[in-house]
């Protein structure tokens, strides 16, 4: 039997391409520097001595190691209680949202659900319109949830967008698996807890990372819904800390030396951002297909 070898041809790739090449390289690796420079700024200005922050506008590597800014943030005991207030917040509202938003999403993706196609207009329709901040205060108020670590996480408990979202991932997926379910006896909620939501980890796992960080840097709801500072999350403290660093009277802080208020608002950026950052890792194998599989299908 005569062996038959494929004859593989290799075509010369031409000076244009590999000038096109070389051109989108550079541009990716100067769009990538000039993304990735001020955050290096805001990191070395945060270590940076006084005299160099002073001298210098603008700090790639600091000469002088200094922690003066970061001994002013954690010189306060109420910065740890905030910073589990926000940890709080963050994990049973991702939670909650989780929860409430990949029902909803699994519903809305059933073609059989009677009143699917109004109840997904309704969703849409709060994305375009909203009541605004006086009526959601008033039913934040009435609801008794004024100073309630919970006035941060159930007005937005669900967002429309993410939900969106998690229903075309769902309707992504062949509706002959729940089929095969149902004529083995599962419930519609076995079908969604032991089949859909598995399979739908993708697309959990990047809303997750949405609402945790919505979460994280809640900011307005503790403004508008927070008045006792023993329940301010973190973001409302270190908003306190650079009024205080910038010379103005704040709540909670007793320090008697106070570094430059450029260092003490870089890091107070490091403190509110690095949480976050050292998340994304872990679901970073999901973003990607989490959110191109849930935005293609319509």
């Amino acid at each position: 039997m005569a062996q038959v070898t494929p004859a593989i041809s290799k075509r010369k790739e031409s000076l244009g391409s590999k000038v096109f090449n070389v051109a989108n390289t550079g541009i990716l690796l100067i769009v990538a520097l000039l993304c990735l420079l001020p955050f290096v700024n805001i990191i070395a200005s945060s270590f940076a001595s006084t005299q160099e922050i002073v001298s210098s506008p603008f700090i790639i590597f600091p000469r002088t190691f200094s922690l003066d800014a970061y001994r002013y943030i954690l010189s306060t005991p109420t910065i740890f209680r905030s910073l589990w207030v926000t940890i709080f917040v963050t994990v049973a509202g991702t939670i909650t949202s989780m929860i409430l938003t990949s029902m909803m999403a699994y519903g809305l993706s059933r073609p059989y659900l009677p009143g699917r196609r109004a109840m997904n207009f309704m969703v849409v329709f709060t994305m375009l319109f909203s009541g605004g901040m006086i009526p959601t205060f008033l039913v934040v108020n009435s609801l008794g949830l004024i100073d309630s670590l919970w006035s941060m996480i159930l007005p937005i408990a669900v967002n429309a967008f993410n939900m969106i979202i998690m229903r075309n991932f769902f309707q992504a997926l062949p509706m002959s698996l729940e089929e095969s379910a149902k004529m083995d006896g599962a419930s519609d909620f076995l079908i969604f807890r032991k089949i859909m939501l598995p399979l739908a980890m993708p697309s959990v796992a990047t809303i997750s990372l949405f609402y945790a960080v919505a979460y994280w840097n809640t900011y307005m709801n503790a403004i508008l819904y927070i008045n006792d500072s023993a329940k301010w999350p973190i973001q409302i403290l270190l908003r306190q800390i650079v009024i205080v660093s910038s010379g103005m009277q704040g709540e909670g802080m007793a320090v008697d030396v106070i570094p430059p208020a450029q260092s003490v608002k870089m890091a107070v950026i490091v403190v509110a951002t690095v949480p976050m950052l050292l998340v994304y890792p872990f679901v970073q194998k999901y973003f990607v297909k989490g959110a191109l599989v849930g935005s293609v299908k319509g």
